[in-house]
């Protein structure tokens, strides 16, 4: 089967408004750049791999058209956002019942498995039933409906949308881990970390929960 790609003019409108749309952070960005802060570079972008594995997920589902049935039940929506929700919810609990030990404060911050952090990341994003809502709506509108093949266009503009997000995003984990290295190096910061990492992770999954609670 022919490979069909949009017209030049509908992928450079497109590139245009996924660049627009990947600076804005939103709750995946915060998400890797509280990463960055916390335990450096690599962390922030292992976490925004594992991010846009899941986002790769979500174009498959949009191409295979399980983002309308996602889109058309409230019940499939409502089950998919909050278990996101208390997903992140989960995380930011554990951190913050989680204490330092004594000698954490004049040490380097402990590093977590990158493994974990990948599964984290993934999972993060996966259980974001907006992402899945959101290839619905916006890849559709630069298809080419005249050259056929609309499957195959959806997948393209998914994998150039994930391939900007992925660089887009890893600039925000190498400017946050910058501001980490500066960051750790204040004892205060240090002693309330694990206080700021938890409760932007809840704030996160309440804002998830709540905002838009509508599936339109």
């Amino acid at each position: 089967m022919e490979f069909v790609i949009p017209n030049p003019a509908n992928l450079a409108l497109f590139v245009s408004a996924a660049l627009v749309l990947l600076v804005i952070p939103g709750p995946s960005v915060l998400y890797i750049v509280a990463q960055s802060i916390e335990q450096g570079r690599r962390a922030g972008l292992v976490s925004d791999l594992g991010i846009h594995t899941a986002t790769l997920v979500h174009v498959g589902a949009a191409a295979l058209g399980l983002s309308a049935l996602l889109a058309s039940s409230a019940l499939a929506f409502g089950i998919v956002k909050y278990a996101g929700a208390a997903y992140l919810v989960w995380l930011g609990l554990k951190k913050l019942c989680t204490p330092p030990t004594p000698a954490a404060i004049d040490a380097a911050p402990r590093r977590r498995r990158y493994a974990r952090l990948y599964r984290d990341g993934f999972i993060v994003n996966l259980l974001n039933p907006k992402t899945a809502l959101f290839f619905l709506a916006f890849l559709p509108q630069f298809v080419d409906v005249g050259r056929g093949h609309v499957a195959m266009q959806i997948v393209f503009l998914g994998l150039l949308f994930t391939a900007l997000g992925l660089v887009s995003d890893a600039c925000y984990a190498l400017a946050a881990s910058a501001a980490g290295r500066w960051l750790r190096q204040s004892r205060g910061y240090l002693a309330a970390e694990r206080y700021l990492g938890g409760a932007l992770l809840i704030g996160l999954g309440i804002t998830a929960a709540f905002t838009g609670s509508s599936k339109k």
